[in-house]
């Protein structure tokens, strides 16, 4: 598998990106917190007095803040992996998919360091971990799945079609409000829960705060649910990057 046999060259593309991401801010890492803590206040004082009845409403907050910045970040980085690394396209050969895959691993580690700094700030909220947190790598992994599987597809059309970019942004600003990052899954109506459940990130947000904040464990269905979702993913991400990367070094 092309992984294992590139793992040196995925290392070295995953510590460029982060090197890259960090070395010319002058708080570095800080700002990965500062970005979502803000983001939280202001929807925290905005939405506070309307959903007062929800227990733990900032944790409740962040963990879903930050589970979308997994998504829009990864997918972002993701759709610009072969452009941005035209050089490494049109002068050398090697497998395309590295690039894309290099820059979403960067993406989980950059989230994997942000649940980790979020940890001690639910301790002092005096909200306990339970056992439960123990599956949160696995939840991380079903949705890097996603991520990457989405990120293929960007990846590939968008050397082609530049107003991609345009297109996912505006996505994305649709997809934030109709994930239940800031407000309850209750508050849909009930005709729509159906509908608004088949989007996995609806599903990943409320798995991260069931182990989290409720020290519950998700649904089988739930796990065996996002696990289809990113497998189809990566079927048809794999099938139509490889479909188009045989013209990225003309195109681009």
């Amino acid at each position: 598998m092309y992984i294992f046999e590139s793992k040196e060259l995925i290392k070295n593309l995953v510590i460029s990106d982060l090197k890259t991401k960090y070395s010319n801010s002058a708080l570095g890492f800080a700002w990965s917190m500062l970005n979502p803590l803000l983001m939280m206040l202001v929807l925290f004082f905005v939405f506070s007095n309307v959903f007062k009845n929800q227990d733990n409403f900032i944790g409740y907050l962040l963990i879903g803040i930050l589970a979308w910045r997994f998504f829009s970040m990864g997918t972002a980085v993701a759709m610009n992996s072969i452009v941005s690394r035209s050089n490494l396209v049109t002068k050398i050969y090697i497998r395309r998919e590295i690039l894309t895959l290099s820059s979403v691993i960067s993406s989980l580690i950059s989230s994997f360091l942000e649940f980790l700094v979020l940890l001690p700030l639910l301790i002092v909220m005096g909200i306990s971990l339970s056992s439960t947190f123990l599956l949160f790598p696995l939840i991380h992994f079903l949705f890097l799945m996603i991520i990457y599987g989405t990120g293929l597809i960007l990846a590939s059309l968008f050397v082609y079609y530049r107003d991609l970019n345009q297109i996912w942004d505006l996505i994305l600003q649709v997809g934030f409000f109709l994930s239940p990052i800031f407000y309850p899954l209750s508050y849909v109506p009930q005709k729509y829960a159906f509908y608004y459940n088949l989007n996995p990130v609806t599903v990943l947000i409320n798995m991260y705060r069931a182990i989290i904040l409720d020290g519950a464990l998700p649904k089988m269905y739930d796990f065996i649910y996002v696990f289809s979702i990113g497998l189809v993913l990566l079927y048809i991400g794999t099938v139509i990057f490889r479909k188009l990367s045989s013209r990225f070094a003309e195109v681009i």
